[in-house]
């Protein structure tokens, strides 16, 4: 039984092996590098890291990606079913009974999202009942 793992052990001590020396090599052969507040400072971009960060984005932004994301896969899902559909039919009825269901649970699942206005990129304004009341009411303390 050992024998058969010797291989496996052996690769793993010639990659252990090459890391070590590898290392050893870089530390002994390599320039050695002076620290400073340049070197130290954090790197985003080219941007100095000096005064207030990036604005955020709304929630929004990333229901709707998360949304998209789900739905694609949904989708990606179909399209096998969709190709070999006649061999599946022709075989029994179970292939179609269980792609409408799948097709109904996506459908339900879009309806939720409309429902719940994750798909809407109306601002919502808490205490007004309309949007133009909404904007009065921004104008009048503004």
């Amino acid at each position: 039984m050992s024998s058969q793992f010797l291989p496996v052990f052996f690769q793993i001590l010639v990659a252990a092996g090459f890391a070590a020396v590898t290392l050893t090599l870089s530390v002994l052969l390599g320039k050695s590098a002076r620290r400073n507040d340049t070197k130290d400072t954090a790197y985003e971009c080219g941007m100095l890291p000096i005064g207030e960060g990036a604005p955020r984005f709304s929630v929004k932004f990333y229901l709707v990606a998360m949304l998209f994301v789900i739905f694609d896969i949904e989708v990606v899902f179909m399209y096998p079913w969709a190709v070999q559909f006649r061999d599946l039919v022709a075989q029994n009825a179970t292939a179609l009974v269980s792609m409408t269901g799948f097709a109904g649970i996506l459908a339900f699942a879009y309806v939720y999202a409309l429902k719940k206005g994750a798909l809407s990129w109306k601002p919502e304004v808490k205490g007004a009942t309309e949007p133009a009341a909404a904007a009065v009411e921004e104008g009048a303390t503004a």
